[in-house]
């Protein structure tokens, strides 16, 4: 029997699941929906810190990253908070599409795959 380990579950998601050693976040966003661009990319990047501690990972174990932005326009400026966040720490794949948000004012999501540390 396989073992899933789930947390943060409602009624329609969990925000952390956790098989054979891959962790799978569901799209993480900010805190504050009414803040800029950098305010909510560096927000959702915490929750994402966060959410890899209580799995036993973290950015050093990401595999892959995708960024859904609100308008590519923002790529730049987000860009900026994800070169901060990840500088000293291995590269995973990454996508980054445009994509409409579940609530107007969300500017930016990022959905992430990665390993339990060994």
């Amino acid at each position: 029997m396989t073992t899933i380990t789930r947390a943060h579950s409602t009624h329609r998601m969990s925000q952390l699941n956790v098989h054979n050693g891959t962790v799978y976040l569901a799209g993480q966003v900010p805190e504050d929906f009414s803040a800029d661009i950098q305010d909510q990319a560096r927000s959702s990047l915490a929750r994402v810190d966060a959410l890899l501690a209580e799995a036993g990972s973290s950015k050093d174990h990401i595999l892959s990253v995708t960024i859904y932005l609100k308008d590519m326009a923002d790529f730049a400026a987000m860009n900026e908070v994800w070169d901060a966040w990840i500088a000293d720490h291995p590269k995973p794949a990454r996508a980054c599409v445009a994509a409409e948000m579940a609530l107007p004012e969300i500017l930016v999501e990022y959905s992430v795959i990665a390993a339990v540390k060994a």
